[in-house]
This record gives structure tokens, sequence and C-alpha cells, in this order.
């Protein structure tokens, strides 16, 4: 089985998410040791307790961080709810132009009432499409969740058409499970369509950050094509997020 070496993690929490654990330095630390050239600090974007403002100030504040860190390319960002069936977004497209975030995952969590109950595939369809078609979005984040499930061409046609990344999250095949087939299915047809992916570690301690493994393992068994993988070095997917934005590397 051929090896597949990552060099960027798009997707990491910090502190700042709450039920993660590490500092920046520290997934900065371990980024280093693994060789990455850069990370992406992807924190969660919720709807603020009793709506308080307050708690969008650690993405206001992003910018105080260096572009670069001990060599590290260190990305601002952010991992953002789908809040309805309608695509909606916690953060509103003017906040996230005021944020300047360099990395946008869009994603479903299981506390946040979308479908719930569980709508139709059409449905799910529809907010996916929509999500993918707001212009600060970059990543459709860990959608393979069977509940959720969506017509998989038509969604990954539009990230296509568009440049939009889809995320083959690692983390999935842990705290996740019921999602491996759909995820498989998923990158078989990204593979099929053309369509990039991103490989996340959706890590939520700094010694997770870099860690692609089941991730790879299952885009080895699909002999998944590298030029495809939009992470796989810091030039590729700086590059393909420049496509919207001005991202210096």
């Amino acid at each position: 089985m051929r090896n597949i070496n990552i060099l960027t993690d798009p997707h990491i929490h910090t502190l700042a998410s709450v039920h993660a654990y590490s500092t920046i330095n520290e997934c900065v630390q371990f980024a280093c040791e693994k060789g990455l050239q850069g990370i992406a600090i992807t924190d969660h974007a919720k709807r603020p307790p009793n709506g308080d403002l307050g708690y969008f100030q650690h993405f206001f504040n992003l910018r105080v961080i260096p572009p670069y860190v001990n060599g590290v390319r260190v990305l601002r960002g952010a991992e953002v709810d789908i809040v309805d069936l309608d695509g909606t977004l916690v953060f509103t497209n003017e906040i996230m132009e005021m944020f300047q975030l360099e990395v946008v995952i869009a994603s479903v969590h299981p506390d946040v009432p979308i479908g719930k109950p569980w709508e139709t595939i059409s449905q799910h369809t529809k907010a996916y499409i929509n999500v993918l078609e707001n212009p600060y979005v970059d990543i459709l984040g860990h959608s393979g969740t069977p509940e959720f499930s969506y017509d998989i061409d038509e969604v990954l046609l539009c990230a296509k058409k568009l440049d939009k990344m889809i995320e083959i999250n690692n983390s999935t095949f842990m705290v996740r499970p019921q999602s491996r087939e759909n995820c498989r299915k998923i990158a078989l047809r990204c593979k099929e369509l053309g369509v990039f992916i991103t490989v996340g570690s959706d890590a939520h301690a700094c010694y997770s950050v870099g860690q692609f493994d089941t991730a790879v393992e299952m885009l080895a068994e699909i002999d998944f094509p590298e030029e495809l993988i939009a992470n796989i070095s810091l030039k590729r997917f700086v590059s393909i997020l420049n496509k919207r934005k001005n991202i210096l590397l």
C-alpha cells in the first residue's frame, strides 16, 4: 500500500473550542515534530450562549497570530456550524468578511437542531449546495454522517464547479464509525469526478495534530490520486484557497 505524505493539517481545535485541550503553541510544536508545513486553527463557531456576541472575539482577534510560528504557517480559520436546512451559517457573510478568515470549514453537528428529526435527502442536498455557494466557505466538513445523507454527485459537482473542497475527516473513523462507508463512497466519487478533498485530523488535543493514518489508509485502498488531495502541501492548499482569497505563503 503506497504512502501518502500530507504536509498541511487544515482542521485543528484549540482551547478556544472549550472541549479541546491544547494551545496554539502546543499544536505548532507537534506540527513541527511531525514535519508539517502548515496548520489551520479552526475552532468551533457556534451560536453564542445567551446571544453574547463577545463569544466571537476569539475569531476577530486571530489577526494577532503571526503567519509563521517556528517555521509553521498558521492559517486563521473557523469550523462554522450549519444551522438550518437552508444552509444558513452561524456567521453572517458580513462577520466573516470582518474576521478575514483564511480557512472556513462548514459542518453539521449533533448539538445543532438542523434536520432533527432528520429530514429528506433532497433537503440535505439543497442545504449543502447553498453552503458551498457561500463565497466565504472553503471546505465542506465531515459530511459522511448517514443521518444527513445527500445526493453525492449533485453536491460534489457543485464543489468542483466552485473550486470548493470536501473533507475526509480522520477523526470520523473513530468518533463516527457509522460514517465509514459513506466517507468511502464520497472519496470514490471525488476521485471519479475530479473533486479536491482535504484530509483533516480534526485534532482536539495537540497529540492528534497531523494524524491522518486511518483516512490515508482508506484513500490508499481506493487508489485515490494525490493530485486531488488539496492539503498534501501548503503551497497547493493555499493556491486553491486563493481562487477566492488573497493569502500569502
